[in-house]
């Protein structure tokens, strides 16, 4: 019943898809003693984002009550959490949990770094404008309040959203690039890290691999190694992603994987590149996403994570 729209999502645009069936279907999940979290589950995770978007407008309509607000009174939980981020546009999404990444005592540094090292430039924008529409202060602001250091200049570096969008690979400015990172960390003690800000902020993806195979010849070893050599911590990590973008995303699952981490992936790439997690995954582990799921989850939370990262 998939109309595959050559995307390398699991989730794909339900065919003749009814907002106001679903609508139904969901008030139906809720009405009366206890909750069909099965219909939910069946609704929710095989609708696009956009459909879901229409589904939360019919619901409106239909019942005269927020969809978010009746499931979230209905749900707990893990589950809970994984059906109200389906019910959120993306930039919406990306907003509310950057804003819980940054609450309370303690930053979470990989959800900043998942999602701020990763994203377009437009899709940027649009998280900067919604964070303050939504919570009143800019993103960066937030960020600076919250962090410190040369990890703070690399994110706010990051917000600004200037990195150039091309897929042109200027070769003399690769080599320059890659002398420039190798004389800024393994050449000379202490790393000049704002090379690095510049190169792996600004450049295109097509450049930065050009840069890295470059870095390589110079070095004798890979620039993930000479990142983990040179730096530590937060600013490590967010440097690492930047290079490693959609490998990086399987590799955030690893053992002992939060669930939050898990959450945001399952979420935020379902209908994106899902396909690509799950073949790198089961590359690095030997094991399929779908089996590390299964056995590290249970319930409900189980069920929707299952169904939404497809089959085996």
């Amino acid at each position: 019943t998939f109309v595959q729209i050559g995307n390398r999502g699991t989730v794909t645009e339900a065919s003749g898809f009814n907002p106001d069936d679903d609508a139904q279907k969901l008030r139906e999940a809720m009405k009366g003693a206890g909750t069909d979290e099965a219909a939910i589950i069946k609704v929710l995770a095989h609708r696009t984002i956009a459909q879901r978007q229409r589904i939360k407008l019919a619901y409106k309509q239909t019942v005269g009550k927020d969809l978010a607000e009746d499931l979230s009174s209905e749900l707990s939980g893990h589950f809970q959490s994984v059906v109200l981020g389906l019910l959120m546009p993306v930039p919406v999404y990306d907003a509310y949990e950057l804003k819980a990444a940054m609450k309370g005592a303690g930053t979470e540094e990989a959800c900043l770094i998942d999602i701020l090292a990763s994203r377009s430039n437009s899709e940027m924008n649009a998280i900067n404008e919604v964070y303050k529409k939504e919570y009143g202060k800019t993103l960066e602001d937030a960020v600076c309040g919250d962090t410190s250091g040369m990890f703070q200049r690399v994110l706010v570096s990051l917000l600004t959203a200037g990195r150039d969008e091309s897929d042109k690979v200027d070769e003399a400015l690769a080599v320059k690039d890659a002398k420039d990172i190798f004389e800024a960390g393994e050449a000379r003690w202490g790393t000049d890290e704002v090379k690095f800000l510049t190169v792996l902020c600004v450049r295109n993806r097509n450049h930065l691999l050009r840069v890295f195979d470059e870095y390589k010849k110079i070095s004798k070893r890979d620039i993930e190694d000479s990142i983990k050599r040179e730096m530590s911590g937060s600013l490590e990590d967010v440097f690492l992603a930047i290079g490693l973008s959609t490998e990086m995303c399987s590799l955030k699952f690893g053992l002992g994987t939060t669930d939050s981490v898990l959450i945001r992936i399952m979420v935020s790439r379902a209908e994106i590149d899902m396909l690509d997690i799950k073949e790198h995954f089961l590359k690095m582990y030997g094991k399929s996403l779908h089996s590390f799921i299964k056995g590290d989850t249970s319930g409900d939370y189980r069920k929707i994570l299952l169904e939404l990262c497809g089959g085996e």
